[in-house]
């Protein structure tokens, strides 16, 4: 890798991985076992969850393929790492690819991008389900910030901008909707957040969506608009 070509995108938009793209045969299957992926994955894992959001979602898509490695998750893993080299300065079921990001005072603070564990039916319901994990971690550092006495107006309610009007609106109706009666209960406290003023459901456009470079492929010029909304630079910009 030391001397391959680097990549401008963690991950190339419209790429698909799935475990129809498993090895066939057994001489493939002799050759992927001699590929290092499960180092790969885990050496990525760290970068992703410690100093790099904007490679969460390329590590989540190939990290549940280590079990079944085949020539596209190689290669999806190598163009992470290329990615991560340019910048070293600097469908097997329907659940949802889910993604979320906390800035503070202008800065990431905290991220996440993982597959959903339910099945939704809907992209507003998936929405919703993310908005919901998205809160619960939003009380928990308003708390926690709260209790340094810091920031004078941490008691203010967290802003969570989503790019759905179907899941706001249901983060905002104070009863169970008909259409909603089958979420699991654990996701309707969302509601009750929205109603105690702890946090404030606001609307964005999905273009300008940050999270968007943690739940799906993005363009070149998409990715580098949304890693300057995220605050991340390359090195030289900073000397």
């Amino acid at each position: 890798m030391e001397h391959s070509k680097r990549r401008f995108l963690p991950m190339r938009h419209g790429v698909k991985l799935s475990k129809k793209q498993s090895p066939k045969t057994d001489e493939e299957l002799k050759r992927m076992l001699d590929i290092p992926y499960a180092s790969a994955i885990g050496s990525i894992q760290y970068v992703a969850k410690c100093a790099r959001p904007d490679i969460a979602y390329a590590f989540s898509v190939t990290s549940i393929y280590q079990a079944c490695v085949g020539e596209a998750h190689r290669t999806a893993v190598k163009t992470i790492l290329k990615y991560l080299r340019k910048t070293s300065s600097d469908d097997d079921d329907a659940k949802s690819q889910s993604g979320f990001v906390f800035k503070f005072n202008g800065s990431v603070v905290a991220w996440k991008s993982s597959k959903q564990d339910t099945t939704p039916d809907s992209i507003t319901e998936a929405e919703y389900i993310l908005a919901s994990e998205a809160a619960k971690e939003a009380i928990w550092m308003k708390n926690y910030i709260q209790e340094l006495g810091v920031v004078p107006n941490i008691a203010e309610p967290v802003v969570i901008f989503c790019d759905n009007n179907g899941a706001i609106a249901q983060a905002k109706e104070p009863r169970s909707h008909h259409r909603s009666k089958h979420i699991l209960r654990r996701y309707h406290l969302l509601r009750e957040m929205v109603g105690r003023g702890d946090v404030q459901m606001d609307r964005v456009s999905s273009a300008e969506n940050t999270t968007n470079p943690l739940t799906k492929p993005v363009s070149q010029i998409a990715h580098a608009q949304h890693l300057g909304k995220m605050g991340l630079r390359q090195m030289s910009d900073w000397l």
